[in-house]
C-alpha cells in the first residue's frame, strides 16, 4: 500500500477511548489512502494494553508501535517518522476525525503547492458541549496564543525541514503551538477549512490543564529558541497594544506588526 495521507493516534493511558478514536476513521470512502498509526507511549494500565492486543487481531491493518513512555512529542515524531503517507494527521487517542477533513485535506495540499498546513474548525464533547469556529491564520494571535489545533494536516516534508516536535520542551501540551511557529518563519502556508474536522474531548485532568499552569515558562522556551527569538518583540508590542483593541489605533498598529512579521518571515 502507498497511503497518501497517515494519521497518527498517540496513547498513553487512554485505552477507554482509543476504538472511538479508530472508529471516526475506519469506512472512509477513501480508505485505500490512508495509513494508521498507533504509538502506545509506555501504557500501563490493563484497560489500554488489552484494547492495543484486540486491535492488532480486529484491524491487522493498523501499525501499532511501542515504545518506552516518552511523551508526546516523541510519540509523534516516532509515528511519523515510519509513516509511509505524503501528508500527516496527528489525532490523540481520546478525540475523533471527522471525515471530511480526511478528504478535503488530501484534496487541498494535492492541488496547491502553496499550502502546507489544513486546519478548521472543532466539536467539543464530553465535559463540554459547543463549536470552536477557528479563523483564517492570524499571525499576531498566534504570537500571543495558539488558534491552530494540533489535530491538523501537514506535509510530511515539512515536518522534516523544521525537525519535528521539540521533544525537550519542559512541558508537553503546547508542542503544536512551537511547531506552528517554526513552520511559520520557514514561511509555510496555513489554509483555514470553515467546517468541523474533529471532535475535541473536553476531560478532567487533561495534558493540556497541566501545561497552562506552566504556561510562562514554556512561552520563555520557545521564544528564545534561535530561530524565533527575533519574534519576541513582535510579541511585546502586540501586549502593549492588547488594551487598545477598541481603539482604530489599535487594527492600524496590528497591521503594521503582521507586515512586520510576514517580511521578515518572507510571506
Amino acid at each position: 500500500m502507498h497511503p497518501k495521507l497517515s494519521i497518527i493516534i498517540t496513547c498513553f493511558n487512554l485505552g477507554h477511548y482509543l476504538e472511538e478514536a479508530l472508529d471516526s476513521v475506519f469506512n472512509h470512502s477513501l480508505r485505500e489512502k490512508i495509513e494508521i498509526i498507533v504509538v502506545n507511549d509506555g501504557s500501563t494500565d490493563s484497560i489500554t494494553l488489552n484494547v492495543l492486543q484486540n486491535i492488532e487481531k480486529k484491524f491487522p491493518e493498523v501499525i501499532i508501535l511501542n515504545q518506552e513512555n516518552k511523551g508526546l512529542a516523541r510519540a509523534r515524531n516516532n509515528g511519523i517518522s515510519i509513516a509511509k503517507g505524503e501528508y500527516i494527521i496527528p489525532l490523540d487517542a481520546d478525540n475523533k476525525l471527522r471525515h471530511v477533513f480526511i478528504a478535503q485535506s488530501i484534496s487541498i495540499l494535492d492541488s496547491n503547492s502553496s499550502i502546507d498546513v489544513v486546519y478548521g474548525d472543532a466539536q467539543f464533547f464530553g465535559n463540554k458541549n459547543s463549536v470552536w469556529e477557528n479563523k483564517k491564520l492570524n499571525i499576531e494571535e498566534m504570537l500571543l496564543n495558539n488558534h491552530v489545533d494540533a489535530c491538523a494536516a501537514f506535509r510530511k516534508s515539512v515536518w522534516e525541514t523544521v525537525g519535528g516536535y521539540d521533544e525537550n520542551m519542559p512541558v508537553m501540551g503546547f508542542e503544536d503551538w512551537d511547531l506552528w511557529l517554526r513552520m511559520l518563519v520557514k514561511g509555510c502556508g496555513f489554509y483555514y477549512i470553515s467546517e468541523i474536522c474533529f471532535d475535541y474531548r473536553v476531560r478532567d485532568n487533561s495534558m493540556l490543564s497541566d501545561a497552562w499552569q506552566k504556561r510562562l515558562e514554556i512561552i520563555e522556551y520557545i521564544f528564545n529558541k534561535k530561530e524565533l527569538k527575533y519574534l519576541k518583540d513582535f510579541r511585546a508590542c502586540v501586549i502593549e497594544n492588547r488594551s487598545l483593541k477598541e481603539e482604530p489605533s489599535y487594527a492600524y498598529a496590528m497591521g503594521i506588526i503582521g507586515k512586520k512579521i510576514k517580511r521578515k518571515i518572507g510571506f
